[in-house]
C-alpha cells in the first residue's frame, strides 16, 4: 500500500507539473481510456452470457420461480 502510495504521489507530481492545459488533455485522455477499458468490459461479459445462453446455462423466469427453485 505504501509503495502505491509513492507511485500515486510521484505521478500527481508529474501532472502537477505540466501547465494547465496539458494536465486538461492528460484528465481527458484518461477519462477517453476508463470509458474504453468500461466498454470492452461489457462486451467482454455481453460474450460471456451469450455464450452461457447458446450452452444452455442460463435459466429463465421470475423472481418467484428463482426463490421457488432456490427452496427446493
Amino acid at each position: 500500500m505504501l509503495e502505491q502510495t509513492l507511485i500515486f504521489q510521484k505521478a500527481l507530481e508529474a501532472v502537477e507539473a505540466l501547465d494547465p492545459e496539458a494536465q486538461a488533455m492528460l484528465v481527458d485522455i484518461i477519462q477517453k481510456r476508463l470509458k474504453r477499458q468500461r466498454r470492452d468490459n461489457l462486451l467482454t461479459q455481453i460474450v460471456q452470457a451469450e455464450n452461457d445462453y447458446a450452452q444452455g446455462n442460463i435459466r429463465r423466469g421470475s423472481v418467484a420461480d428463482l426463490i421457488a427453485e432456490l427452496d427446493e
